[in-house]
């Protein structure tokens, strides 16, 4: 009797409660669509001359799909069900693409208008942000993280890719120095956001060693 009662209840837990390949289908093909809008006035080019949409225009597309499979997925196979929604990573995530699109140029909200920080800002931001949709982040490692990834998408898409995309804050634009060369800036940017976060890491490996040693 007893065993017969434990073996129902994961049958019980698993009837129950929702689909998570739909619910994270459902939620991917939304981010997949705000993410589309946000780059909607800017132009994609084609692939000889890409322009400052076509990446993003590609990512949310194959987030899109990613998207539609998981919700094929929790259809044909609907036994993987979860209890309940967290609401941390539904919030926090959506919340980082709200606060880069907002904020990575100026953008008119009616009653105001954002201020245009570029990538080197509105990068680490949004990171900060929806990497705080898990319990278990820490500051300390978001930092440097942030930092590292930031460069990289600076060099490749602002250096390498040459998308006209805002790099660094628009009040400052009137302040670089007219010799100053533009991709000369970029790799400047992101060396010291390596450095800064070479820097930052230090610490946080360190109390991730403590961590495991005391464990």
């Amino acid at each position: 009797m007893g065993m017969a009662g434990h073996a129902d209840g994961p049958a019980r837990g698993e009837r129950g409660g929702l689909n998570q390949s739909i619910l994270g289908g459902l939620l991917l093909i939304a981010l997949a669509a705000f993410a589309w809008w946000a780059v909607s006035s800017l132009n994609a080019g084609t692939m000889r001359a890409m322009g400052p949409a076509m990446m993003p225009k590609m990512l949310a597309g194959l987030l899109g799909l990613c998207g539609v499979l998981l919700v094929a997925f929790g259809i044909v196979k609907p036994d993987a069900r979860v209890e309940g929604l967290h609401l941390r990573p539904a919030i926090m995530i959506p919340l980082g693409l709200v606060v880069f699109a907002l904020t990575i140029r100026p953008f008119d909200l009616g009653f105001m208008v954002t201020p245009g920080l570029g990538i080197a800002i509105a990068g680490p931001l949004a990171m900060l942000i929806g990497g705080h949709a898990s319990p278990q982040a820490r500051l300390g490692e978001l930092v440097p993280l942030s930092l590292f990834l930031t460069a990289f998408c600076i060099i490749l898409f602002g250096d390498l890719l040459n998308l006209a995309i805002p790099v660094y804050p628009l009040a400052l634009q009137d302040r670089i120095p007219a010799g100053w060369s533009h991709h000369g800036i970029l790799r400047l940017i992101a060396a010291v956001y390596v450095a800064v976060g070479a820097l930052t890491a230090i610490p946080a490996f360190a109390a991730a060693r403590r961590e495991r040693a005391h464990d």
